[in-house]
């Protein structure tokens, strides 16, 4: 019994993890043709730049000039890092022109903020601790600790020192605070920090229920829904689900791609996942577009990210030159070892020739001694006439036992397809009482000898189909070999007794006690009793009965 779990667990284990391939490889299928559009995809973005760039061109004041320059450095955001700070640094000098300091403060806080996201962590610094907070709004000072909560966090990650990083540490966590009492709750940048300081203090229930507020605020499909994907994707992680995992990367890796965003960091984490699961190829397609993108996007930090790798992918290519170039060596061996082995055999074959030669010869002296030999032949083909008489009773007896043999065959082929959909239906209710935790339920059925029984009576029936089919008249034969009173009837004439069926198959050939009682599921001394008991009906010889029986009939 718990074999058979073991069996069946390792079945659903193996189905379920093939099926997960099968979805990966579906989901890595999608990746690959929005890769194949991407072109489409950036020419329609650089379509929505122009456009913006014409409104900019159009503005016929300052508060207009400033609102077309914050649309462009939001568009060249994802797209052109260099084109964002230039735009936003745009806004700067209108907001000063303006006399809003703001407004102006605010955009400084975001030329930090993109330089600290590319690594340009000490001119981030720098401007930061340019900015007076004296007289700020709430938006403006919201974007402030947004922006030095971002470097420190970057800081954090990135260096090697202890004690620095616990310095750094402190000093995100600080602006963080400041961020929770100056942006709106329902802001994109508080959901973010709100799910990660939960995510990181494994409270992922709780962040999960974040999540999910912060995707219903956002429209599938968009660059802003691709952040909180990938950020579900962490989720998924930390609970170690795969599947889910995996589709809410590729979900982030789509939106990115079909919104024509160069900053990939979704695509360059799927890459880092499929050289984990082996998938050089695929990870080598996706990191070679992710650092095309960066290098049009033009981001220090994130060719840092990529470098180790395509380092290691360059290395996992290695590897796999080196073990093909051992299999070379290993077929170059076997060739060679087979071209040997082909050179004795020609060796062999020119000897043999030889000898054949030789044969030859000897059979040309042979011949005259055979006509010597015929003589004697012909006395023999009197004897081997009456050999071909036996011959014949012989081959007629074969061909009996070939169409018993097919027939049998065929319907054994039969009913091992059905006992093989049987064994299927069984497991899958097996599998699905499992499921449904039935187990009182499972263990009665197969507590049961219910099912053996039914099994071993459609057995008979087939065999007794069977017989009938190649037999029909096999019963009347059998009983005019005994007494009246010692005769046999069926009640049923399509199936036979179990004294009948003990001699049907001594009728056909299987007159061994022993397989009979295994076929029949009796014990050999109660299938002796039965072949006892009828040959004492006889009423010829006792002990030439049996082999009379297998005389009977023949096959129709």
């Amino acid at each position: 019994m718990n074999k058979i779990l073991a069996l069946l667990v390792m079945f659903v284990v193996t189905v379920t993890a093939c099926g997960q391939d099968k979805k990966l490889d579906q989901l890595l299928s999608e990746v690959d043709k929005a890769i194949e559009q991407s072109p489409q995809y950036v020419a329609a973005y650089e379509e929505r730049i122009a456009e913006a760039r014409k409104r900019l061109a159009a503005a016929s004041d300052d508060s207009l000039r400033f609102a077309a320059c914050y649309e462009l450095y939001d568009l060249y955001k994802p797209f052109v890092n260099d084109s964002s700070i230039y735009f936003i640094k745009q806004c700067i000098t209108q907001a000063r022109k303006n006399g809003k300091r703001s407004d102006e403060m605010r955009c400084r806080a975001l030329l930090a903020w993109r330089c600290s996201s590319t690594g340009m962590y000490e001119e981030a610094l720098n401007i930061l601790d340019s900015i007076s907070t004296d007289g700020l709004d709430k938006a403006a000072l919201g974007e402030y600790a947004h922006a030095y909560n971002n470097v420190y966090n970057e800081m954090a990650y990135y260096t090697k020192m202890p004690d620095m990083k616990k310095t750094y540490a402190q000093k995100a966590d600080y602006y963080q605070n400041m961020m929770y009492e100056t942006l709106p709750a329902d802001d994109p940048r508080i959901m973010l920090r709100r799910e990660m300081t939960l995510l990181d203090a494994g409270r992922t229930t709780e962040s999960m229920r974040v999540n999910d507020e912060w995707l219903k605020m956002v429209e599938p499909g968009t660059h802003p829904y691709a952040m909180v994907a990938l950020y579900r994707y962490l989720e998924f992680m930390a609970r170690k689900d795969e599947q889910q995992m995996m589709y809410w990367m590729v979900e982030s890796v789509l939106a990115d791609i079909r919104n024509g965003v160069m900053d990939q960091g979704s695509l360059w984490e799927l890459a880092n996942q499929l050289i984990a699961r082996g998938d050089v190829e695929h990870a080598n397609e996706y990191i070679s577009y992710t650092s095309n993108c960066a290098i049009r996007f033009g981001s220090r930090q994130r060719n840092w990210q990529i470098a180790p790798l395509m380092t290691r992918i360059a290395h996992d290519y290695k590897e796999k030159i080196d073990h093909r170039t051992k299999q070379l060596w290993v077929l170059l061996g076997i060739l060679s070892l087979l071209s040997l082995m082909l050179l004795g055999l020609l060796l062999f074959l020119h000897r043999r020739n030889k000898q054949l030669a030789e044969a030859r010869n000897g059979l040309r002296d042979a011949n005259s001694q055979l006509s010597a030999s015929n003589a004697q032949l012909s006395t023999l083909n009197t004897q081997l006439s009456a050999l071909n008489t036996q011959l014949s009773s012989l081959n007629s007896q074969l061909s009996e036992a070939n169409h018993i043999k097919e027939e049998y065959i065929g319907r054994f082929l039969s009913l091992c397809s059905q006992y093989i959909d049987k064994l299927d239906n069984y497991r899958k209710m097996v599998n699905r009482k499992m499921k449904n935790k039935e187990l009182d339920e499972l263990f009665r059925i197969t507590k049961s000898t219910e099912l053996k029984e039914k099994e071993i009576e459609e057995l008979y029936q087939n065999f007794d189909s069977v017989f009938l089919h190649l037999f029909p008249n096999f019963v009347t034969d059998f009983n005019a070999l005994l007494h009246p009173d010692m005769q046999v009837h069926p009640k049923d004439e399509n199936k036979l007794t179990t004294d009948i069926r003990i001699f049907a198959l001594i009728r056909l050939g299987i007159d061994d006690s022993s397989k009979i009682a295994e076929f029949l599921h009796y014990s050999v001394n109660t299938i002796y009793n039965y072949r006892a008991r009828i040959k004492n009906g006889a009423v010829g010889n006792r002990e030439a009965f049996e082999r009379e029986v297998k005389e009977l009939g023949s096959v129709k």
